[in-house]
Formats: structure tokens, sequence, C-alpha cells
């Protein structure tokens, strides 16, 4: 059987996308081929102590990690899973409260172990108690049973849950991460998401009269002879109603989406029915919105990995935005993706 050469069906790929060749990229193209064709420690009873069962890729927000590593998930000829993180645990979540049972965190790495060799996390970020209490045990069984799995993320290992609370009770998973990983950091200059800023963007500021004239004729385009639905999602009982909702295009004001007590999986159920969503009056954020920006945050990375177009209203200009303190580094990520996403055409990085 001949063996797919990742570096040159990388070339290849920025050539027919019209990349520019980047060699600190086509490097960790050529890191990634030889950890997903590794052997695993117990391979035909042979001990490979240098074995390790995880890469961590980390690097600034548009440098081009997603698009690495799907690359090389495409090309990984083994049994595999991709997720989202919020998604990979909502079911870890969902799993561990359906079987009530002491022994759940085995069985559900069991179940991954029969069907997955590979398992590809996007956007690992730690950002609640409840994940970070279970992360260690969690991850230490599935390094155990010698699952592969692949991590993108904006944050060193280090930093990891940085300020959260009860973070000693998290260190053990940093542990376990640093001790069983590749940890590999891409480092360019360039944001290419803001390279390819578009003309047209769907961005309208700040928030004025002028703005709300420009959202409602942007919206009553976009929705003309589209058939308004009566809408609502149900996410564990918690019944969320949508007012305006067009055959997938639906508008909400930012206090609706983030000042509620919602989570990653009603965000997922949202973009589930969701092609194109307005959101309006986005805040500048600082410490006495910290909770809000991080639920935006999440908002957006589950609208991203849905290929969700968006337009907005902000009270500032998209690059002049603040942050709080707390979420400065990982809002930097959400600037970036929301760049791409209220362009006229998407085509996620």
């Amino acid at each position: 059987m001949i063996k797919i050469n990742f570096k040159k069906k990388f070339e290849e790929f920025c050539k027919s996308k019209k990349y520019e060749r980047n060699e600190k990229q086509i490097e960790i193209v050529n890191s990634l081929e030889k950890f997903i064709r590794s052997k695993t420690k117990s391979f035909l009873f042979f001990k490979n102590r240098n074995f390790k069962s995880c890469f961590y890729l980390h690097g600034n927000v548009g440098v081009g990690k997603t698009m690495i590593l799907n690359f090389a998930y495409d090309m990984a000829k083994v049994k595999k899973m991709k997720s989202h993180f919020n998604e990979f645990m909502i079911k870890f979540h969902d799993f561990r409260h359906e079987k009530k049972d002491e022994k759940s965190i085995l069985q559900f790495v069991k179940e991954l172990k029969d069907k997955y060799e590979l398992i590809y996390l996007d956007e690992f970020q730690v950002t609640n108690i409840v994940d970070a209490m279970i992360l260690g045990k969690l991850f230490e069984t599935i390094f155990l049973e010698e699952i592969k799995v692949i991590i993108s993320t904006n944050i060193r290992v280090s930093k990891l849950y940085k300020d959260g609370l009860q973070r000693d009770q998290f260190l053990p998973f940093i542990s376990i991460i640093e001790k069983n990983s590749i940890q590999t950091e891409l480092l360019l200059d360039d944001d290419y998401r803001i390279q390819k800023k578009d003309k047209n963007q769907k961005i309208f500021y700040p928030i004025d009269e002028k703005t709300l004239f420009n959202i409602n004729q942007n919206f009553r385009v976009l929705t003309r002879n589209l058939k308004k639905e009566e809408k609502s999602i149900n996410t564990k009982g918690r019944k969320f109603k949508i007012d305006n909702y067009y055959e997938g295009v639906t508008r909400f004001n930012f206090k609706e989406l983030c000042d509620e007590n919602l989570g990653a999986e009603d965000y997922l159920n949202l973009a589930n029915i969701c092609s194109h969503i307005f959101i309006e009056e986005i805040p500048n954020f600082d410490e006495y919105n910290s909770n809000q920006q991080l639920r935006f945050i999440t908002l957006i990375d589950i609208l991203y990995d849905k290929k969700i177009s968006l337009t907005l209203s902000m009270d500032s200009e998209l690059g002049k935005i603040s942050s709080s303190r707390r979420h400065f580094e990982t809002f930097k990520r959400t600037v970036s993706r929301l760049n791409e996403m209220t362009a006229s055409k998407n085509s996620l990085f």
C-alpha cells in the first residue's frame, strides 16, 4: 500500500487554495504525519517508551491551526472522530448523567476506543469548574487506552484555566497533558482572517439610529419572501423562544443571548436550526460584564464551527472593542472570527 505524503499533498492543497507557502506550517504538517503514523506503546508487544498520545497545537488566532489540523485529519486513514471541544464535553456529561455509575468515565472511554483510533478536539479551552474538576481523570483514562488525541487551542498548556476557580484541582490535568503530549506552537505574525477582511462586511457601529436603519434594511433584504415561523429550542428543560425566525435567518439582541442563563448546549441547538444570525447592540466588555463576555465567546466559537454567517451592531468598531482582563487573550480569537463570519463570503481558515 502506497503511503500518502502529507507534505506533498499539503503543498498541492495550498496551491489549489492560493495560500502562500509557509515553512512553519509545513514543519507542523510533517510532525503531524509522524504522530498519526506512530505506533502505540503496546503495538505488537513492543514497548514504545517514546510514544505520545496527544498532539497539542497552540498559537495565536488566525495563523492556520485549524486549517492544518483539518488537513491532517482528512489525510489520516484511521477510524477517527472530529468534535468541537464544547460538543465533546456535552456528550461526556450526558453519558455520565445517563449511566450514573462510578465507572462511567471508563465506560465512556471504552466506547470511544471501540469506535476510534484518533480523536480531534478543536478549540480546546476550559472555562468552568465542572470541566476543570473532571478533565484529569477523563484524559488519564483516554491516554491509558492509547487513543490518539489532536488538540487545537490558542492557550499554552501551562496557562489553561488561568485564574479559574479552584485551579489547584486542575493542575493534575496539566501534568497529564504535559507528560503525554507533543506540544507545538505555530508562530506567525499575521492573522489570515483579518487579511481577508471583506469590504462588504456586515458590522455596523456605533449603536445609533443610522445603525438601526442599516440593520433593519439588511434583515428585510435577507428575509424577503421567507416565511416567519414560531420557533423555540428546548435544552434539558430550558425553553428558549425565538421571536424573529425566517427559515434559518433570525435576529437577537445581545442581551437575549448572553444575559440569560444559556450555555454551550443551548447555542449548539440554536446553531443547528440557523444559517444567518443578526446580533444587535454588542457592548464593549470589562470586569462588570465578563460573564456575558464568556457566553459570547462560547456562542461565537460554536457558530463559527457550524459555519453560521453573522450581521452585527456594536458599541464600537470591531478592532477597538474592549475586553475584560480575564478573557483578554481568548477574546482575540473571537474578534478574529467575527471578522470572517461577517464577510459576504465565508471561507473558514
